[in-house]
């Protein structure tokens, strides 16, 4: 029997899908073939395969089952998905996200020229297009600058610029890595955190507030909330995130703004308008008490509410990654008790998700996943992509004890490297 709604949704890692059935929701999951967990298929009303950053591939896909039976909704919280998903709310007709305000958070220049254009978190920027470009912006800033693709993700192809020497090499090091569009801004000094909120005809609810501990390549191995650094300045975020939202003319979903605490206030880095990676619906859930993974679907369709105001933090909650040196691994230590739950992933298998079996410790306060096997290599953390060998994830009484039983997990469990 079909069910009330009916939604699709595009890629993910998987999609916050599991339920959908049970309340009432048919989901379309649009794929592409080899890159989802086929154990998903239970909460799908069908899967079709089709390139996920294909906006015309995606609509000639969904167009003939939409006039069959129209859909509610055509959602993604995946990045690569982000504009075609967009085109394909646009040329439907549904509310969402539309493809100009997924642009508008992915091309860093259209988001700083938008935040300028409503007097909005003042950043110094620039396109640049040479060496000498990017020496010259160093030179008007004066100190630092950082020099990155205006469309890039996952901390990828990031350049510190202090002088003429290091723009020359940063500008090598883009154009080698064959990026076509480059950015510069002023460094803004002070810590990085995060807010994550939902929104519902253009009201937008502040929920989670975190932070990061990250390596030298600005890769973020430790997300905690609620944030502690963040408290001083909570009010101005919480002030300045809706005005941003609004700014790139998000109404509807989950949204994800990351932002520097500088001593002018914060300023933001970038957005996202989906669901957090780094498991951040399970941390805000622990913390916080409201499930994002659940809303992202229930509240659009008007199964649940949007609360009124943003619900204070319950306790705290945690998720660190493994970060062996890289190598290969010549020897695994894992004592039972390091966690209330450890599971490994088996031998040879490539998980689908980005942090396998998180699903599984909804209940659990200290949990634990080895990704990795002797024999296997670890890879060089240059990006968040490479957090592959394991994660612990925690609740404690408030963030900083969810870090400490982290901490005390990751301690003993040692990976050996040659």
């Amino acid at each position: 029997m079909a069910g009330k709604f009916r939604v699709a949704v595009i890629g993910g890692r998987p999609a916050p899908i599991a339920g959908a059935k049970e309340l009432g929701i048919d989901v379309v999951l649009v794929h592409e073939e080899g890159a989802y967990d086929p154990a998903i298929s239970v909460h799908c009303e069908r899967i079709v395969h089709a390139p996920i950053a294909d906006g015309q591939a995606l609509l000639d896909a969904l167009k003939p089952l939409h006039d069959e039976r129209p859909f509610d909704r055509v959602l993604t919280t995946t990045e690569p998905a982000a504009e075609s998903t967009g085109f394909v709310v646009d040329a439907l007709g549904l509310p969402g996200v539309s493809e100009a305000t997924a642009r508008a958070l992915k091309d860093k220049a259209l988001t700083r020229e938008l935040l300028a254009k409503h007097h909005l978190s003042p950043v110094l920027y620039r396109m640049v297009h040479s060496a000498a470009e990017i020496a010259a912006f160093q030179a008007e800033v004066g100190g630092t600058v950082i020099v990155k693709p205006v469309d890039g993700v996952a901390s990828l192809h990031i350049h510190p610029v202090a002088n003429a020497d290091e723009a020359e090499a940063a500008w090598s090091a883009l154009q080698a890595a064959e990026i076509s569009g480059v950015i510069a801004e002023e460094y803004l000094d002070g810590p990085v955190v995060s807010v994550d909120s939902f929104s519902h005809e253009g009201r937008h609810l502040t929920i989670g507030y975190s932070e990061y501990r990250m390596n030298d390549k600005y890769v973020e191995w430790e997300v905690s909330t609620p944030s502690r650094v963040a408290v001083p300045q909570l009010a101005a975020l919480r002030e300045l995130t809706p005005k941003f939202l609004d700014a790139v003319g998000l109404t509807e979903g989950p949204s994800h703004s990351e932002f520097v605490l500088t001593k002018h206030g914060p300023r933001v880095l970038e957005s996202h308008a989906r669901l957090a990676g780094s498991g951040a619906p399970e941390l805000v859930r622990r913390a916080f008490g409201l499930n994002l993974n659940r809303m992202f679907l229930t509240v659009p369709l008007g199964i649940d509410e949007l609360p009124e105001t943003s619900p204070e933090p319950l306790g705290g909650a945690a998720v660190r990654f493994f970060t062996p040196e890289p190598g290969e691994i010549t020897a695994l230590d894992v004592p039972e008790d390091a966690a209330d739950v450890i599971r490994h992933v088996p031998r040879g298998e490539v998980a689908q998700v980005f942090l396998p079996y998180l699903d599984e410790f909804m209940d659990v306060d200290v949990a634990a996943v080895i990704a990795k096997s002797e024999g296997d290599t670890v890879p060089p953390l240059l990006t968040v992509a490479d957090c592959v060998s394991g994660y612990v994830i925690a609740s404690g009484r408030d963030a900083e004890d969810a870090v400490a039983k982290c901490e005390t997990a990751n301690a003993r469990i040692r990976f050996e490297t040659s």
